[in-house]
């Protein structure tokens, strides 16, 4: 079986929002790099619930959505 460290907690990671987000804190999700897993949080709730994609389908993601 293979260990693996267990994910820091959402409060020590670095958010980062969309750059077409405006600053003035409308409809807008930040990310996180949590390492394994990529987090998503609704920027008007962030104490709210996490959503954890896995690294590699966030990749995968993100490259088809530059394509279109």
């Amino acid at each position: 079986m293979k260990a693996s460290s267990p994910e820091p907690a959402a409060d020590e990671l670095s958010w980062f929002k969309s750059s077409y987000s405006s600053g003035s804190g409308g409809d807008c999700v930040e990310i996180a790099d949590a390492g394994t897993a990529v987090l998503i949080r609704d920027s008007k709730q962030p104490e709210a619930a996490l959503l954890s994609v896995p690294t590699e389908q966030w990749t995968a993601f993100v490259r088809m959505a530059a394509r279109d």
